[in-house]
């Protein structure tokens, strides 16, 4: 059963098509917003690198055959959420932001787990 990856690769494939078009999207939630509102060339940069990592590895969820391709795509969507848990949750400009990105990052690096897991033990018994 591998229809819960392939949403979860979906909706992580359109969040960063999001971002990369949009890095406000990423930027204003995680508070790396100049007082004006405004983003700075940095993190337009920043946020939109990201935002391609996610769409290519959504992209990878969603289309990668079933197997070892598969969870491999999988391993590497969850490390990148880990690591987004871990690097954001550590080092944005307040506890509020860090609380947030932390529980987001680290609830989709949950779910995504479970769902591969599961992919993972549908294939073998069959």
């Amino acid at each position: 059963m591998t229809w819960p990856v392939r949403v979860l690769g979906g909706l992580t494939a359109g969040y960063g098509v999001a971002v990369a078009v949009r890095p406000e999207v990423l930027a204003r939630p995680c508070e790396l917003v100049e007082p004006d509102g405004s983003l700075t060339p940095s993190t337009r940069i920043l946020c939109r690198a990201i935002g391609l990592r996610d769409a290519a590895s959504g992209t990878a969820m969603l289309t990668a055959p079933a197997g070892a391709a598969l969870t491999w795509a999988t391993t590497v969507r969850v490390a990148a959420d880990t690591a987004d848990a871990v690097g954001f949750g550590l080092t944005l400009p307040s506890a509020r932001a860090r609380r947030n990105a932390a529980l987001v990052a680290g609830g989709w690096a949950l779910l995504t787990a479970a769902a591969g897991l599961r992919s993972a033990a549908s294939g073998r018994r069959r």
